[in-house]
């Protein structure tokens, strides 16, 4: 295992990466990781450029992320936040630390100085050196907004807001009737991105969000088709245990777009490779093992192993068992 490529989103995505390369760098320690991140939720917010997804996976990766919220600085202050909102300025629930302020700023000016976001990106890793290489999805900017549905406000109905509004705010409780990808279809994957695809030796879609993370990057043109190609194993981790999100609102997510809350629906949602979809294999939760049936009659292999992350011991553990199960798929 030479080679080893992740699409991924925030939290679930990061926490999983932090236990592959625990595992990796005891049974594969010359195996190199690349970390392909969603970026449909980057926002401008005080003329800032946010992305969180990005964020998140290289504090955590880089042993600078809030534990206890997976998301964010520990020890943070937020006394500029407090300034901001002073001058009326500002989102009151979407309060940024000070400390993650200045990965904000170092991002726009790099940005509004001519680099790329890859190249933001490749610089702002070079203080926290993740030990695998972060890419954004794509330059081009992508952003994620939910439209209104009509049982919200008949006089906002079909209103588009921004994803994370609807997501940090609203918790997702108000009715959606579609996601909207403003940019999406204009966009081209990173430089480095489809040649990570295409030259692994494993792809794995950890376990985010299916819908507005994993799902927005394999909607960025030429990605989908990569993973369909690869001669590598693509090997898809549950992120529903027991027909429960893991982590936050995916239920929400999956409701919109008509996929049940499930392991099993949501592996059929990426459907198997040999049909067109992009799984070679799916492991669920050993609560969810009556699934595997039906998972292999859609021509998905399918594990049933214990899923939640509880530390990186454990996160090792679900990486050593992604990692079983594409091998057994190999012989």
């Amino acid at each position: 295992m030479k080679n080893v490529t992740v699409l991924a989103g925030g939290v679930g995505g990061a926490r999983f990466t932090r236990g592959l390369l625990a595992h990796l760098a005891q049974a594969h320690p010359l195996a190199t990781v690349t970390v392909i991140v969603n970026t449909g939720d980057d926002m401008w917010l005080d003329g800032l450029r946010i992305c969180p997804d990005l964020d998140t996976v290289m504090y955590t990766l880089g042993g600078g992320i809030n534990e206890d919220q997976g998301w964010g600085r520990p020890e943070e202050t937020r006394r500029t936040s407090a300034e901001i909102a002073a001058y009326g300025r500002g989102w009151s629930w979407f309060t940024l630390g000070d400390l993650d302020l200045a990965t904000h700023i170092v991002r726009t000016d790099l940005l509004r100085a001519g680099s790329t976001l890859s190249e933001a990106t490749e610089f702002l890793c070079r203080r926290w050196q993740p030990g695998a290489r972060l890419l954004p999805m794509s330059d081009q900017p992508v952003e994620t907004h939910v439209r209104l549905a009509e049982s919200v406000d008949e006089h906002r109905a079909g209103e588009l807001m921004h994803f994370e509004e609807w997501w940090v705010r609203y918790r997702a409780r108000i009715p959606v009737t579609e996601f909207v990808q403003q940019g999406l279809s204009g966009s081209v994957a990173a430089p480095g991105v489809l040649e990570a695809i295409d030259s692994a030796d494993l792809v794995i879609l950890p376990p985010s969000n299916p819908v507005v993370s994993v799902g927005t990057i394999l909607d960025v043109p030429g990605i989908r088709d990569a993973l369909r190609t690869t001669s590598a194993p693509v090997v898809g981790v549950a992120p529903i245990i027991g027909g429960g999100a893991v982590r936050g609102m995916a239920d929400a997510c999956l409701h919109t777009i008509g996929v049940d809350t499930s392991a099993l629906a949501v592996g059929l949602h990426y459907g198997a490779r040999s049909a067109g979809g992009v799984l070679d294999a799916w492991l669920v939760d050993e609560t969810d093992a009556a699934a595997l049936p039906q998972l292999a009659a859609a021509g998905i292999r399918s594990l049933a192993v214990p899923l939640w992350m509880h530390d990186v011991p454990t996160t090792a553990a679900m990486a050593a068992a992604v990692l079983a199960v594409a091998v057994a798929g190999a012989t």
